[in-house]
């Protein structure tokens, strides 16, 4: 294998800006820490700051408040428009 072709992979919080709320995970965009803010986290280390807008906590499929819709209701009116039983 080639030596030095991966990017670096550390510790950053990524923080929901629609539901205030961060996590602490691990990612390749740590190798741009040097142009992001930083952000105190709760163990006490410092870390790069990423301010994303949707994620599982506010993603409609994970919380639980996606739409439903009603296709029972649109395949009834497909066979009544087209004249099957």
């Amino acid at each position: 294998m080639k030596d030095n072709i991966h990017p670096q992979y550390g510790y950053v919080v990524f923080r929901d800006r629609s539901a205030g709320k961060a996590f602490l995970t691990r990612s390749t965009l740590v190798a741009k820490a040097a142009s992001l803010p930083t952000i105190e986290w709760e163990d006490g280390n410092t870390y790069s700051l990423i301010n994303v807008e949707v994620s599982s906590y506010s993603h409609p499929f994970y919380t639980g408040r996606n739409v439903v819709l009603d296709t029972a209701g649109q395949v009834q009116k497909f066979n009544k428009r087209y004249g099957r039983s």
